[in-house]
C-alpha cells in the first residue's frame, strides 16, 4: 500500500538513492527496520523498479544531446521503437501521440556525429518516414525519477 510514509521514502530515494536508511528513519521518526521492510516491499511490489545515477553528458564527452522524433508507418511502429533501444547512443525511447510517433533522446560527441547516426541508423530502418531532431542547448532540470504528488 502506498501511504504517506511510503511516498516520503520514495521521494527521499528519488532525490538521493544513496541516502542511508538510518537518515530516512530519523527524518520519518520510525525505526530503521521499519524503513528497510517498507523499501523491500516497495521493490517487491514493483513500485521501486531501479536505482539510478544522473550524469552530465558533456562531462562524458557527449556534447550533442538531442530529442529526436521519429514518424513511421504504423505497421512498423513497435519494430522501429524496439530497434532504437539497441543503440548505446539512444538513452530514452517512448512511443507517443502528438507530433511524433516515437520520441528518443540521443547522445553523441557532436552534431556531425548526430547527423551521421540519423542517416545511418534511423533513416535506413524500414518504415521510417520522417526524423525530426531537436538539439538540447542547455538542460535546466533533470531528475532520476518522477516527482510525486
Amino acid at each position: 500500500m502506498i501511504d504517506e510514509k511510503n511516498l516520503r521514502i520514495i521521494d527521499m530515494l528519488r532525490e538521493n538513492a544513496r541516502i542511508p536508511v538510518t537518515e530516512i528513519a530519523s527524518r520519518l521518526d520510525v525505526s530503521e527496520s521499519t524503513i528497510r521492510k517498507r523499501i523491500r516491499a516497495l521493490e517487491k511490489n514493483g513500485v521501486i523498479t531501479q536505482y539510478t545515477v544522473v550524469v552530465d553528458p558533456s562531462k562524458l564527452g557527449y556534447n550533442s544531446v538531442s530529442m529526436v522524433g521519429i514518424d513511421v508507418e504504423s505497421t512498423h511502429l513497435l519494430d522501429v521503437a524496439m530497434r532504437m533501444t539497441e543503440f548505446p547512443e539512444v538513452k530514452f525511447v517512448a512511443t507517443s501521440t502528438g507530433d511524433h510517433m516515437i520520441i528518443t533522446e540521443i547522445w553523441t560527441n557532436d552534431s556531425k556525429e548526430l547527423g551521421r547516426f540519423i542517416t545511418e541508423n534511423i533513416e535506413k530502418q524500414e518504415g521510417v518516414k520522417r526524423v525530426s531532431p531537436t538539439i538540447i542547448l542547455e538542460n535546466w532540470k533533470v531528475h532520476s525519477g518522477y516527482l510525486l504528488p
